[in-house]
């Protein structure tokens, strides 16, 4: 479909739908009984009830169902800083999701302030009616502190999905890629091209995960501690982590010896000098969307021996929906009070297995979003690595 039909097509459902959600009750209201029940005089029963219990809130409402899609407008997919109303339409993509990919419940709320203490407040007045809070396409290096300080404050999951769902999938896709290849996570070197959102929680996850050698790069060459250029606190953090210490230079010299390339960037950064520096069967996830950091063909020209975009028309497609609707799904159910690292690498190995060991073999290392029902599966691991954790004020009869 050309990008002009594929434009007109979409202003036309949206004008015809004037918005992708609505509210649903789950009650009519025919009667005066069933008024007096589900309003006065018969409501004040389990609003005493929570009165008493707060906890009794998840039993007698909406909100252990229910996730707030967060933004502020400022980072809305490629458009950039286009404001909350313009963001709108994302944000109820992103609630349509849920609730048709998980049954979860969403609400999109679009804030009309950049300034962080103002977002963090708002977050956290609003969670009582939440089960979990979905941050969006909020820019960083602010997304950091928004995120890392609601987590906080709040008794509820907080989950940046442009930062964890991204590393998420990343990281099943590499489990998978280093099979193809018969290299280990321990031995291999990283290189993180993109200092935004999605590269730092790339970066962390994978040394979560037990990766030893990872070097970040952003537009001004690598980042190393001490860097007198360019810094920023989140980039000072992936400074001190990084494997590549006083080593300074393009992204070129970072990539000599290289085994991985993960790209957060912009288009086009890859040459064919870049690829053939790197050790023998390179792993390439060029994920700057609309247009990779190496085109696919280009890639495969060049003797990449697995390669992953952000795109549908290729295969190994990194595509958040693998995860964010059956880690909300898995946390919800156990009324979990934080989305952490063991509930995000169990996410990691549940997507990962949905691959068969004939893909793999073809280079295949993601599953194929539209192929794959994936949401159950990530939800009950991420429900058991919540329990396991200690995160979990719920058990299900049914783990």
């Amino acid at each position: 479909m050309s990008n002009a039909k594929l434009s007109r097509e979409s202003l036309e459902l949206h004008e015809n739908l004037r918005g992708k959600m609505k509210l649903q009750p789950k009650i009519e209201v025919k009667s005066s009984k069933e008024l007096s029940l589900v309003y006065s005089p018969g409501v004040a029963e389990p609003c005493l009830a929570i009165q008493q219990n707060p906890k009794k809130v998840y039993d007698y409402t909406m909100k252990g169902n229910l996730v707030g899609v967060v933004s502020d407008g400022t980072a809305v997919l490629g458009l950039g800083d286009i404001g909350p109303k313009a963001a709108m339409p994302v944000m109820e993509g992103k609630a349509l999701l849920l609730q048709q990919l998980a049954g979860v419940d969403a609400m999109p709320i679009c804030l009309d302030t950049k300034d962080v203490d103002e977002i963090v407040m708002i977050v956290k007045n609003i969670a009582p009616t939440f089960g979990a809070i979905n941050l969006e396409d909020i820019s960083a290096p602010r997304c950091f502190e928004i995120e890392d300080r609601l987590r906080k404050e709040c008794d509820i999951p907080v989950f940046h999905d442009d930062q964890h769902g991204t590393a998420i999938v990343v990281s099943a896709g590499l489990r998978n890629a280093l099979k193809v290849v018969g290299k280990q996570k321990e031995n291999v070197k990283v290189v993180i091209n993109g200092a935004g959102a999605a590269g730092v929680a790339v970066m962390k996850l994978l040394l979560t995960m037990g990766y030893q050698h990872v070097t970040a790069c952003d537009s001004k060459g690598i980042i190393y501690k001490g860097r007198p250029y360019g810094m920023n606190t989140e980039k000072e953090y992936m400074a001190n982590l990084s494997s590549a210490e006083h080593q300074e230079g393009t992204l070129a010299d970072a990539l000599v010896g290289a085994d991985i390339f993960i790209g957060v960037s912009v288009a086009n950064v890859l040459t064919e000098a870049m690829i053939q520096s790197m050790n023998q069967d390179p792993i390439v996830f060029a994920l700057a969307n609309p247009n990779p950091e190496i085109t696919y063909e280009h890639a495969m020209e060049w003797g990449v021996c697995v390669i992953a975009t952000g795109r549908s028309d290729y295969p190994n497609q990194v595509n958040n929906m693998l995860a964010f609707p059956g880690i909300f799904k898995g946390a919800l159910a156990v009324q979990a009070t934080d989305i952490n690292d063991e509930m995000k690498m169990a996410a990691v190995k549940a997507i990962s297995e949905l691959v068969t060991a004939e893909q793999i073999e073809r280079g295949i290392v993601i599953p194929n979003v539209f192929e794959t029902d994936v949401t159950d599966d990530v939800a009950q691991a991420v429900m058991q690595a919540a329990i396991d954790s200690k995160v979990a004020q719920k058990i299900p009869s049914l783990i």
